[in-house]
């Protein structure tokens, strides 16, 4: 069993049974949803999607306080390193490392750019991602990142067969509920998460929105989280 507490935006927890702890695309300072009673006890693993600030912000500062393994894609990892990250392990594409005892992470492909704000300069982050997590219990999940949908998440499917996926909806940034649905379709998800919506009034999709464009796929159930409210899986 897993535990998976969303904490606004794009921002997961997940804690396993083992009690190990792992950080999806930390946005903690200046995010309007992340839930104020939240403490982060341990981190384990940071995996970062992109270098974008509402998905790194404050993956310096957590790393720096728990020293946990940290993944992003090369670029990304050398510029963090440079700013005293440690255990930062760069990847890329289709590669596949381990996260923790029993977990591994494979980097797959995200529709979506990938600049770093450093200062007043936006430097090249290589390109934005999107991971597959596999469990010891065999169990998939994806966690896309900021992407359009596109049409070799078929691939994804055929290849890792994610039973659970976290897929942003809010549009303007991302795709909106209407690309979101057909994602659902191609990935053949039983279950998905949304995210990336509401955390200002410009990201409009919903849940529902997605919800009612899936009424003709009973395959993929829409699972919307309640912020810092723990759900198992």
């Amino acid at each position: 069993m897993i535990e998976i507490t969303w904490l606004g935006h794009a921002t997961f927890q997940f804690r396993l049974a083992s009690g190990e702890v792992l950080l999806m695309d930390p946005w903690v300072e200046g995010n309007p949803k992340f839930p104020a009673h939240h403490q982060f006890d341990r981190i384990d693993a940071i995996l970062i999607s992109h270098g974008h600030f509402d998905h790194i912000h404050d993956a310096i500062p957590l790393a720096k306080k728990f020293k946990p393994k940290v993944l992003a894609i090369f670029e990304t990892c050398v510029w963090l390193t440079s700013k005293g990250v440690e255990n930062c392990s760069g990847m890329n594409k289709g590669g596949t490392q381990d996260v923790v005892a029993g977990v591994t992470a494979t980097m797959t492909h995200a529709v979506h750019s990938c600049g770093i704000q450093d200062g007043d300069q936006i430097i090249y982050g290589g390109e934005a991602a999107g991971y597959v997590l596999h469990f010891p219990d065999r169990r998939a999940l994806y966690f896309a990142g900021d992407t359009n949908v596109f049409s070799d998440m078929q691939l994804i499917e055929k290849l890792y067969r994610p039973d659970l996926a976290c897929l942003p909806i809010g549009d303007l940034y991302t795709m909106g509920p209407k690309e979101a649905a057909l994602a659902c379709r191609l990935l053949n998800v039983k279950k998905v998460i949304p995210m990336h919506f509401g955390t200002f009034p410009a990201l409009t999709g919903r849940p529902e929105d997605v919800a009612t464009l899936l009424e003709d796929f009973p395959r993929t159930l829409v699972w919307p989280l309640e912020i810092g409210k723990p759900v198992k899986w």
